[in-house]
């Protein structure tokens, strides 16, 4: 009886908003888009009180559980913003990640993309995630939601998104959609790279906390990408998914052997081994180890330990995680 019980609660939808089968999408019939307002969030009040919840309580909080380690963030030195900073997509660790180890310069004029069908379904979620994330509903199926992100990068805020428009199931880099490519285009912003290793094994997909015993997590920044002159909105998504991947390359090995395989096109694919769904999630879920320093990258411990590099894309050279595995 219990496990019929744990069964139905699993698939049950904790929200307001019914999921409509695969089917049956044809035949819904439209509703009038209407967008959870967000403007209050940004407010000073709120910023306000954003910092201090985000500085006392998410950060202790996401550094009791986790040992993070941050590296790259002289890149943003010299940066001004706005930009848009682009990440993977593997747990829900993924944000608050970005949010407490970004500098306070920038993390309190950054607004973070979420999925309106997700995080905006329900008042209480809604308004907690723009309180304490500053999140603004983001339609990801039909791109609902730019408008908003437009105007907040000409209003001078920083963007976070994440490009594949939902987690990954497996802790594998999806596609990466366009949208945060067209707003960096239509606002003249860089993008800025962000790799996060090692927050599938601490929180993959279905879990709500962070499994036991501090694992190690990675967050590392990268160069910003500028749009070339002429480039269209695939052609650099094309180039900040590859940043991404350099980056996640860099940190599981070091930084020349990460630049050799770049320029060689050797860079190993964020999207993971060609095998079956529990070898994927197995290779996934390995804990990040070893050095992983980049040469000539400043580092900073932003928490109690070290976490470092092996985990999503086993460069070449290095023991696959899947290799030799029934």
């Amino acid at each position: 009886m219990s496990g019929d019980l744990r069964t139905a609660a699993r698939g049950w939808r904790w929200g307001r908003t019914p999921l409509v089968p695969g089917n049956a999408e044809a035949h819904r019939v439209a509703r009038p888009e209407r967008e959870f307002p967000t403007e209050w969030a940004r407010s000073p009040g709120a910023v306000a009180v954003r910092g201090a919840v985000q500085r006392y309580g998410l950060r202790p909080l996401v550094h009791s559980q986790l040992r993070v380690r941050v590296e790259g963030l002289e890149v943003l030195r010299e940066l001004r913003g706005p930009v848009v900073f682009v990440s993977h997509h593997t747990s829900h660790l993924d944000a608050p990640l970005v949010l407490t180890t970004l500098p306070e310069r920038w993390r309190r004029r950054i607004a973070v993309a979420a999925a309106a069908d997700y995080f905006f379904d329900t008042w209480p979620r809604a308004i907690g995630g723009a309180m304490a994330f500053s999140t603004f509903p983001m339609d990801r199926r039909a791109g609902g939601g730019r408008s908003t992100a437009g105007e907040l990068l000409f209003e001078g805020w920083s963007l976070l998104v994440f490009p594949e428009g939902t987690r990954s199931a497996d802790g594998w880099a999806g596609e990466y959609k366009r949208g945060a490519a067209h707003l960096a285009l239509a606002a003249g912003v860089p993008m800025v790279p962000i790799a996060v290793r090692g927050s599938f094994p601490a929180m993959p997909r279905g879990r709500s906390w962070p499994v036991k015993g501090r694992p190690p997590v990675r967050v590392r920044y990268g160069a910003p990408v500028h749009a070339l002159v002429g480039e269209d909105a695939a052609a650099l998504t094309g180039r900040i998914r590859a940043a991404v991947a350099r980056l996640a390359d860099e940190d599981a090995t070091d930084w020349y052997g990460a630049m050799r395989r770049s320029v060689d096109g050797a860079t190993p694919s964020p999207s993971g081994p060609e095998a079956a769904h529990w070898r994927r999630v197995w290779a996934a879920t390995e804990p990040v180890g070893g050095s992983g320093a980049g040469a000539g990258s400043a580092a900073s411990d932003a928490g109690s330990g070290a976490g470092a590099g092996a985990g999503a894309g086993s460069p070449a050279g290095r023991r696959s995680p899947w290799r030799g595995r029934p």
